[in-house]
């Protein structure tokens, strides 16, 4: 039977208040107050490094990315370095994987799932490279994923780039892939391709791949 999924779009924002807002809600979903939830948004340009992430994999100093603007943050979920920045369309899935999806192999290709699809809805042809997570297109990447399960719940996502400056990708090795290319729809699709575009065709594909009924959130009255 197919389950609520709440829809919230976040617009761009800064890394530690989304990471605050999303370990909340896996709270309140572990708690059973919610509904699984979809968050999705754009990140303010930022580094994130996994507890297992080599040091050597950051190319530059704290003191030159902060010239450049970008932050620099360690986070819980799987995989290695990554960079967030405007023009890519992050999405955060909480969702309860009980009882018939505890399988963490099956989460992870599920989510290349949705991005295969979105991307074949925008004339673009995806690929999995065995053995590596995230999605391809020849050999530059174009979709990244960095996970958590706790007790079946599940947080952090997938990272899609639409139109995004991929120069920021150039202070580290994204996800350890020493020189390995990056790639983005606009790119590959000739033309301007916009964040909102996007994730009006993930949330309801979301949908389809985990068996949700997506219902984007009221949005605040004011008093």
């Amino acid at each position: 039977m197919s389950r609520v999924l709440l829809v919230r779009r976040l617009g761009r924002l800064a890394y530690l208040p989304a990471m605050a807002l999303m370990e909340d809600l896996v709270r309140r979903r572990k708690a059973g107050e919610i509904p699984d939830t979809l968050l999705v948004l754009e990140h303010e340009p930022v580094i994130t490094c996994p507890p297992r992430s080599p040091s050597e994999l950051l190319l530059a100093d704290p003191q030159t990315l902060r010239r450049r603007g970008i932050e620099v943050h360690p986070t819980s979920r799987g995989g290695l370095i990554t960079y967030h920045g405007p023009g890519q369309l992050v999405a955060y899935p909480i969702l309860d994987l009980r009882p018939d999806r505890c399988d963490l192999h099956r989460y992870l290709r599920d989510l290349e799932e949705v991005i295969l699809r979105v991307l074949a809805r925008l004339g673009i042809q995806g690929t999995r490279r065995p053995g590596l997570t995230g999605v391809w297109v020849g050999t530059e990447k174009v979709a990244a994923l960095g996970v958590r399960v706790s007790r079946w719940i599940t947080s952090h996502g997938l990272a899609l780039n639409v139109g995004m400056d991929l120069t920021g990708f150039d202070n580290i090795i994204p996800c350890g892939l020493r020189g390995a290319g990056l790639t983005s729809c606009s790119r590959l699709a000739g033309r301007p391709v916009e964040v909102d575009e996007v994730a009006s065709l993930l949330v309801p594909i979301l949908g389809q791949v985990f068996e949700r009924v997506p219902r984007e959130e009221e949005p605040l009255q004011p008093d």
